[in-house]
């Protein structure tokens, strides 16, 4: 059991998450449903282990270890994953993107490598275990569905290069974890993003290191998408980001990517003249694969020298994040 002095923090450091699967809505099969159930088995903090900073990087690092223990076996039916309820199941994977999310992009790399190797080790056990399974469908699910309110690449990056290695899958599954693990690399947090050229409405080229501003959001948008609506009007309307960008601090490259140009210059009075709003001439974006946008709208925050500090981050991340900055 957790110790109690740490129990408080981790329902703190958990509350934001809690709504998250319900929203974005060894062990041996049986179909009998009459197993029963324990609870997901939260590794104990040990003893050595003093301040709440260690003790978050130490659950990052091992909230797997017990799950994962093949040691242990449990039995389950269809709804049971290693004898803990599914559900439950996918709860503890939100809760551990959170923590993962309060912690260096290096310590939270590690606590997924250790995750990959402890679901392997399970299928390594019993081959007719689901633990594998289910927790690949889950962490696609919450770190690479372009509509996940916790999608994070970076990390998704560290699994799937494990399963593109995997020898529990088929040469097929594991070349197509090798392609989102390459997609993945682009532009990862921390590295300079890429360059490009873009046009504006007078077909004056311009490209992306040439904006200067201690921030730049790249923001890959479509005419009439409502989320980018939503976002448009966030920025504009939000006293503490509309002065992040009417004082130069913040500049937002708002980039079409795709082909229908008609629609992209009728959409032009819906943009803020103080924007770079543009277009990609040579569609050079998606087909050479500079950036994985894989859905519209597509939020980047880079810094002064254009190094990446959020990448394809939830509109919520992106206005939180340029709030911190502003000091408001």
């Amino acid at each position: 059991m957790v110790k109690p002095d740490f129990m408080k923090l981790c329902r703190l450091l958990l509350l934001p998450v809690c709504a998250v699967s319900v929203l974005f809505t060894g062990c041996r099969e049986s179909h009998s449903g009459k197993y029963a159930s324990h609870p997901f088995p939260v590794p104990e903090i040990p003893a050595m282990v003093s301040s709440g900073a260690d003790a978050l990087e130490y659950l990052v690092l091992n909230y797997w270890s017990v799950f994962t223990d093949t040691t242990a076996l449990y039995p389950c039916d269809s709804s049971l994953v290693n004898g803990v309820i599914e559900d439950d199941v996918e709860q503890a994977l939100a809760n551990w993107i959170s923590l993962a999310g309060r912690v260096d992009g290096r310590t939270a790399a590690k606590g997924m490598s250790a995750l990959f190797d402890g679901i392997s080790a399970c299928e390594y056990k019993d081959t007719s275990s689901t633990v594998f399974e289910i927790m690949a469908e889950l962490v696609e699910k919450y770190l690479y569905d372009p509509n996940s309110p916790v999608r994070n690449e970076d990390l998704y990056q560290v699994f799937a290069t494990g399963m593109a290695g995997s020898p529990w899958l088929s040469p097929e599954e594991r070349a197509v974890y090798e392609y989102d693990a390459e997609m993945c690399s682009l532009n990862a947090t921390g590295t300079p993003a890429a360059d490009f050229v873009f046009s504006d409405k007078y077909g004056r080229k311009r490209t992306l290191y040439g904006i200067k501003a201690d921030y730049t959001l790249l923001f890959f948008s479509n005419p009439g998408c409502e989320a980018c609506k939503y976002i448009i009007g966030e920025m504009c309307s939000d006293p503490v980001l509309e002065s992040l960008v009417s004082s130069g601090k913040v500049a937002v490259a708002n980039i079409y990517i795709d082909e229908d140009l008609q629609s992209w210059y009728g959409y032009q009075g819906f943009y803020p003249e103080e924007w770079y709003n543009g277009y990609d001439p040579d569609f050079i974006i998606r087909t050479d694969f500079l950036y994985n946008v894989r859905a519209i709208p597509s939020l980047y925050l880079l810094d002064r020298d254009k190094k990446v500090l959020l990448k394809d981050a939830p509109d919520a991340a992106v206005f939180s994040y340029l709030h911190q900055i502003s000091g408001k």
